[in-house]
């Protein structure tokens, strides 16, 4: 059964369990093409018919309650996660292109994976179970922050007596209460906003607070603040690289604003951990390249001071033994060194190549 919704055209059903069953991590349902899937980062396409208006704009109907269609109607585009009893969950969204409805589909699995699943440095949940600070997970759309996130909730949720807020657009992993207690509030169904949810969440004595996605200035303002009264805050932002990931934050201030936000931010952050996926090479599938800061006396001190952000690279690079950090190129000699990806997409990913190729050398001749 579809939870929450009507129950799905036979159709529908049949084109996801052949995107579970194939190992999909997402579809896409657009007209002129058959449906579409993606697995281990390649997108394929399935032997079926290719849709048509009517089909992409029935399938959409059907897929979405009444208050959901009423968004989409008034703004062309539509956020949503489902559940099909037995198979997984589903994060949706539905838009339009061309002036025809398209669909876009991502499978979140109906458990929690654990680190050692998702092959996440150790060192993840030491830091999943701090007091208070600000720990941000970073990577482009599909590098698997919103996967990590939740498995280091989840690390909360099994070793620590606390409350959880969640705030969500859509909710993806659904949680059990374990040690802590969690409440999941989701964009447009629990609350008006992030601003309105984020304005309350103090009144709802929680602990933790997770924020799915900092998307402006305003929710990262909040963000700073909850974890400066004393909360232990986690949220995901789309930049690359945990140096990168500074500078980024600085920037969406402007310059009068600045050493008042370096001076927050060296207070209160505790980690940036960078996600990168890759294709395997010894099996198919996908492989994460991490890259860890864990923030140091060091390191506040180089966010605080305007320009040694730059520093930061070197600093991460001397803090590996002492603090167990890694930087992007030597998560990605390390994977190469093991066989788990291929040079090409190693110096593909690289931070800097060049150095890297030093040290992809190495490994051959050493």
């Amino acid at each position: 059964m579809l939870q929450g919704r009507c129950a799905l055209p036979l159709d529908v059903r049949d084109i996801l369990q052949k995107a579970i069953s194939q190992g999909a991590s997402d579809i896409h349902l657009k007209v002129d093409s058959p449906p579409v899937i993606r697995v281990a980062g390649t997108i394929r396409k399935l032997q079926e018919e290719p849709l048509t208006r009517e089909d992409t704009f029935r399938i959409a109907f059907e897929l979405m309650s009444e208050e959901h269609r009423g968004l989409f109607q008034r703004r062309n585009e539509v956020d949503f996660a489902f559940s099909l009893s037995g198979l997984s969950r589903f994060r949706m969204n539905i838009f339009r292109s061309r002036g025809a409805v398209q669909l876009s589909i991502r499978v979140v699995p109906m458990e929690i994976p654990d680190l050692k699943d998702l092959n996440l440095p150790a060192k993840l949940s030491d830091i999943a179970m701090l007091n208070k600070g600000l720990v941000l997970i970073t990577g482009p759309t599909g590098s698997g922050k919103s996967t990590t996130l939740a498995a280091m909730t989840e690390i909360i949720n099994r070793n620590r007596s606390a409350h959880i807020v969640t705030i969500e657009d859509p909710i993806e992993f659904l949680f059990q209460d374990k040690s802590s207690i969690i409440t999941q509030r989701e964009l447009g169904q629990d609350t008006q906003s992030m601003a309105s949810a984020l304005n309350n969440v103090f009144r709802e004595d929680p602990d933790v607070i997770l924020i799915g996605e900092i998307r402006d200035r305003e929710t990262l303002e909040t963000a700073l603040t909850a974890s400066e009264t004393g909360h232990f805050v986690m949220g995901t932002l789309h930049t690359s690289g945990a140096a990168a990931t500074v500078c980024r934050i600085i920037d969406m201030f402007p310059g009068y604003q600045q050493q008042q936000i370096r001076a927050q931010l060296s207070g209160v952050l505790q980690a940036v951990i960078s996600m990168k996926l890759l294709s395997r090479v010894d099996r198919p599938g996908l492989i994460p390249a991490v890259e860890l800061l864990v923030v140091t006396p060091l390191v506040r001190d180089l966010i605080l001071v305007s320009g040694r952000e730059a520093e930061l690279p070197d600093a991460m690079e001397r803090g590996r033994q002492q603090y167990g950090m890694i930087t992007l190129d030597s998560e990605l000699a390390r994977l190469y060194k093991k066989g788990l990806i291929s040079e090409e997409d190693a110096l593909a990913a690289a931070a800097n190549p060049g150095n890297l190729a030093l040290k992809i050398s190495g490994l051959m001749h050493g």
